[in-house]
């Protein structure tokens, strides 16, 4: 945690442009996305896609789930 408040302290002496191009950076970082995390997410997708294609699963209408009519 000290490096962080030293970086803190650092960053917060830069100039107010030079202090959003470091935050543009920190935010655009925390956005990547986690390959490892998207194949599984994707793979689960095929799965049920699969199941729902082969008549396994059935499907539930907006209304049933959000116990509403449109």
């Amino acid at each position: 945690m000290d490096n962080c408040e030293s970086l803190l302290r650092k960053a917060l002496l830069l100039k107010p442009q030079d202090r959003s191009l470091l935050i543009d950076g920190l935010m655009r970082s925390l956005d990547e996305p986690n390959r490892e995390i998207d194949a599984i997410w994707a793979e689960e997708a095929e799965k049920r896609l699969r199941a729902h294609s082969e008549g396994k699963t059935v499907g539930v209408s907006y209304e049933e789930v959000f116990g509403e009519k449109l």
